[in-house]
């Protein structure tokens, strides 16, 4: 199979030489459900993209729970930070959701690569400021939104990834709900008391989007109204009652 790996943002500033070049040292291997890619504390000396199905990266606290940190989807790059370090390892474990797909890259010769392009270096950088932004944004989303907001963020971000009203969860449901610091049952309950107030129609994991302005207006709740948990409020005329934990 011919990939092209400029279709990743990381590496969209690379010509045809320097993709030569970082495919020369690459590797792509195949995962089955639940197989590992590596481990907290292994040595990090490559970083990796995903070319098909989902990869978890999660951490294990001292009890045995397990926090998912991101579920990287096709066509994203991750690890690629760490190359920059002087004794890199990876801070969190990886493995896969499904049958998964990546192509492993080795990050000396990428490092090589970028002492002889700015370009690529600023696109590195750019790539990783996004991240940045992107984990102080769920600081911020855990820290200060409710359950049920973030549920329904969660649920707007897919519908307007996959263009339409209609769509499969990106993942199981446990493992959304452990994305977004919640127990499953807490998950399961807002999907219940969403579609009791038709705003969503689902089925198994699938979900279709009755109401897209209350379901958006619900993902914007919090910090609108500073609403505390259980406190019914009024939007655009209706009456809705919901559980925001």
């Amino acid at each position: 199979m011919n990939i092209d790996i400029r279709m990743a943002h990381l590496f969209s500033a690379l010509d045809d030489d320097q993709v030569r070049q970082v495919m020369e040292s690459s590797h792509t291997g195949t995962l089955k459900d639940g197989e590992s890619l590596f481990e907290t504390g292994d040595e990090a000396n490559r970083f990796f993209l995903v070319i098909g199905g989902q990869i978890k990266l999660f951490r294990v606290s001292s009890n045995g729970d397990q926090k998912i940190i991101d579920i990287i989807q096709p066509g994203n790059t991750f690890a690629e930070a760490l190359m920059f370090m002087e004794h890199p390892i990876y801070p969190v474990s990886a493995e896969a959701l499904g049958p998964a797909k990546v192509i492993s890259f080795d990050n000396r010769r990428f490092l090589q690569i970028l002492s002889g392009s700015i370009e690529v270096c600023f696109r590195i950088m750019g790539t990783m400021s996004q991240r940045l932004r992107g984990l102080i944004k769920e600081i911020d989303d855990l820290t200060l939104q409710s359950a049920t907001t973030r549920l329904c963020a969660l649920l707007l971000h897919r519908m307007e990834d996959v263009g339409q009203d209609h769509f499969t969860l990106p993942a199981a449901k446990g493992v959304l709900a452990a994305r977004l610091s919640m127990k499953p049952e807490t998950f399961s309950r807002i999907l219940q008391n969403l579609s009791t107030k038709n705003i969503l129609k689902t089925k198994s994991n699938e979900i279709q989007v009755l109401d897209e302005n209350l379901l958006r207006s619900l993902a914007h709740l919090e910090s609108i109204y500073g609403l505390e948990p259980e406190k019914p409020c009024v939007l655009k005329g209706q009456n809705i009652s919901i559980d925001l934990n």
